[in-house]
This record gives C-alpha cells, structure tokens and sequence, in this order.
C-alpha cells in the first residue's frame, strides 16, 4: 500500500534516526495528531527483559497526574456492605456469582475489575477469561481489596496498569492530543518513572532501551531515555 498525503507530511517532520528530549517530543506528537478526531497519545517501551523469567517479569499500576482522558468502566465483585460502598463510588458494574456467570457467558462490559477479598475463590474460576485480556484482580495492584471505594477511585480517576509483553514491550496510552503539552510531558515521565522503578531482580545490563512516543494515527517518536526520567524536562 501507498502512503497517504497526510501520513507523507507527518513523517517528513520527522527525523526517525534521532532522539528527541522529552519537551521536544511531546510538542511534535501533537503537532502530527491531525486525525479528524481526539487521538490517543501513547508509549512503548522497549526493555532488556525476558519475561519468560519470572525474576524478569516487570508488572505494575501508575496513577497518571492528568489522567488518561479515557472514560474508564469498573466492575467490581462484592457482597452485602462492600457491594453498596462499591455502587456509591460509581462502580459501573457490581455483583458476586451473577457477575461471574455473565463474564463466563463473555458479557464483558467493563475496563478494570475489583474484587474483595472474599471473592476471590469465585473470581478465581475466570482466570481463562479475565487472565488474558488482563482484568484479573491482583493484591499487588490494589485490584483485590477491602477498600473498593478507593480503588474505584484510583481507577477512574487515571490509574494505568502495565505489565511487559512477551518481546520484552511496555505498552500504555498516556493522554490525548488534546492534552496541554507539560501535563503530557509529566504523564509520560510518570509512567517512565514506575516503569523504571519496577526493574525486576533479574533484569541485567540496560533496563529500558528505548521509549517511543506516537499519537494513534501518527509516526513513532524516539525518546532520549534520560530526559524521559527527568522531572526537569517537565516544563513549557
């Protein structure tokens, strides 16, 4: 296939040898997001990990200070009190063994899933389908516990989860085009920031090898990793 006009223009802006600084980077991504509607801003990382390790394994949650710009549904398995505490923090979706037959039926309406403590033996049992679209509640992440309306809250108010991929990949959307330039700047410095303090016991050599920077319809990025890491670099 052909490239595009627009896609022409955009990559002729762009040098994809070099790295730019973070500021630098941000400014041209929302420049070349002129799709006809609001585009994701995303990241990818890519690291010197080999998830197949378990000590090489890099998995974690982000509360991005700006948020995702991403209306975000919850779903939330809970009993008696916990289940009102749940609906009274806008969870989207709340119930206990009629939820879980609904998510085996694959009426999966929601983004992220909570649950309490006590459910675990009947979320357990969805492993098969919430495990591979990475929905399964996690201790670690704050995803299965007794306090659901804080967990409600972290979610939608910009939480973000990342967990690498099998080429060793991070992959995580980090705004939208329409987002001022500094609050995407401090949004991706505080996934780089989480992401790096995540290096798992068995990562050797260099961490994080390169980060790209790209808007839905645009062209890669590259990042200078040290600027990315800097809170300096936040700035106009």
């Amino acid at each position: 296939m052909g490239i595009g006009k627009r896609m022409k223009k955009i990559s002729e802006l762009v040098n994809r040898e070099a790295t730019y600084r973070l500021t630098d980077a941000v400014k041209l991504v929302k420049q070349n997001a002129t799709a006809k509607f609001d585009e994701t801003i995303e990241v990818a990382m890519n690291l010197g990990v080999d998830p197949r390790h378990a000590d090489q394994m890099v998995r974690g949650v982000v509360n991005l200070p700006h948020g995702t710009g991403k209306t975000v549904r919850v779903a939330v398995f809970a009993r008696g009190e916990k289940a009102k505490e749940a609906k009274a923090a806008s969870a989207d979706v709340v119930g206990a063994e009629d939820l879980a037959k609904e998510v085996e039926a694959g009426n999966i309406n929601f983004d992220r899933c909570v649950a309490t403590p006590d459910m675990m033996p009947i979320v357990g049992k969805l492993g098969k389908v919430l495990g591979p679209r990475g929905l399964m509640p996690n201790p670690k992440l704050g995803t299965v516990t007794q306090n659901v309306s804080e967990a409600i809250k972290g979610v939608k108010s910009g939480q973000v989860e990342f967990r690498v991929e099998k080429a060793g990949l991070i992959h995580s959307g980090v705004g939208k085009a329409s987002f001022d330039a500094n609050a995407l700047a401090e949004n991706v410095t505080a996934l780089v920031g989480a992401v790096n303090s995540a290096k798992p016991s068995g990562a050797k050599g260099t961490y994080i090898r390169r980060i790209t920077i790209s808007s839905t319809m645009g062209v890669g990025v590259k990042l200078d990793v040290a600027t990315a890491l800097s809170s300096e670099e936040r700035g106009p």
